[in-house]
């Protein structure tokens, strides 16, 4: 009989999409939330929506009906014991909030496989990196402390590559996905700890959902790579995307920063390729720029960095600067992507001035 897995999950907002896969593929989630969402997932579940190729509109997934169980809690009601994975799946920043700290520490020290589905990676993964002068890239991060009591041996990385939002009218339990691409996960260093994302990636394959008519597959696996370098494909869509939806003094929707100017995404697309090639990555961990164009034109709304840097968010996550340090580091540089920092910078200074 297969073993069932418990998983704690910081975040209930992206973090739910990963969670509600887990559920149908017939494991245990719980997810750290603030108190409002803990109360409202705990009595009402969550409910994913989602496009299926050849069906009209959208498959609602309830997770009350699924196989596994869904639970949520508060960071301070939260512990590390009796789980098996840690997913990470709130924004940056988050992680120095009060409570938040000391959860994420105590998951350190209880050297617990963590499973990072943020846009920027933890700094424990960029230290799996070889040939990284990890001091310089710590600025990059709203308190870099929050990541020192950890081992990279028990950090990895996810690309969070299925986009997903909250729709503003509905309750904060619901979650539409507008791209049903899959996760795109490195191996942990130890082969036990790898074991646990293979059987899930095997069982969210092998897992079924009843619409009431019929089972039928749904979309976004989770895949399993060797390569450490293969999540870091998402960097030259999040440059060539979703920071360029932050503007001087508005914001854009993802499909008009990419298609607005073609020839200048596809630069800085391939800039950031080219980076991640002179990492140590191979061509076939990247995604293909035409790929990535034709997915954008489904992007109608802007980034959720953008939504936040509009909403007078004083930190967001900065995958633009890590990119730009590590560029540095290579001795590359590219004008676009220091304008596109530089813009970034600018209107985060004006919100902490607010």
């Amino acid at each position: 009989m297969k073993r069932k897995y418990d998983v704690l999950i910081f975040g209930a907002s992206y973090g739910s999409l990963l969670a509600t896969k887990m559920l149908l593929a017939g494991h245990n989630a719980k997810m750290v939330c603030t108190p409002a969402e803990a109360e409202l997932f705990n009595k009402e579940g969550a409910i994913v929506r989602m496009p299926v190729k050849g069906r009209d509109g959208l498959v609602e997934i309830h997770s009350r009906k699924l196989p596994g169980r869904l639970s949520a809690c508060t960071p301070v009601e939260a512990s590390p014991a009796g789980h098996d994975l840690v997913v990470l799946g709130m924004q940056e920043p988050q992680y120095r909030s009060p409570g938040v700290r000391e959860l994420l520490d105590a998951v350190a020290k209880a050297k617990l496989p963590c499973m990072s589905i943020m846009n920027i990676p933890p700094l424990p993964y960029l230290a799996r990196i070889p040939g990284l002068a990890m001091e310089k890239l710590r600025e990059c991060y709203t308190d870099p402390t929050v990541w020192d009591g950890f081992d990279s041996r028990f950090m990895t990385l996810c690309s969070p590559d299925p986009q997903a939002f909250r729709p503003p009218e509905e309750k904060v339990n619901v979650l539409q996905v507008r791209l049903p691409t899959n996760f795109k996960a490195a191996r942990f260093e130890s082969e036990p700890h790898t074991a646990i994302l293979r059987q899930l990636e095997t069982d969210i394959e092998a897992s079924r959902f009843d619409t009431g008519d019929g089972k039928i597959e749904l979309p976004v696996k989770l895949r399993v790579h060797d390569s450490v370098f293969v999540p870091l494909a998402k960097w030259a869509m999040l440059l060539a995307g979703n920071y360029r939806c932050i503007q001087k003094e508005s914001i854009r929707p993802i499909k008009d920063a990419v298609h607005g100017d073609v020839e200048a995404s596809r630069a800085v697309y391939n800039w950031v390729g080219k980076l991640c090639v002179s990492l140590g990555a191979n061509e076939k961990d990247l995604v293909p720029f035409e790929k990535y164009a034709a997915a954008a034109q489904s992007l109608g709304s802007p980034s959720s960095a953008a939504r936040a840097v509009a909403g007078g968010a004083p930190n967001i996550e900065r995958t633009d600067r890590l990119v730009k340090a590590i560029g540095e580091q290579k001795g590359m540089r590219l004008p676009a992507v220091d304008k596109i920092v530089a813009i970034v910078d600018a209107r985060l200074e004006a919100n902490r001035k607010k």
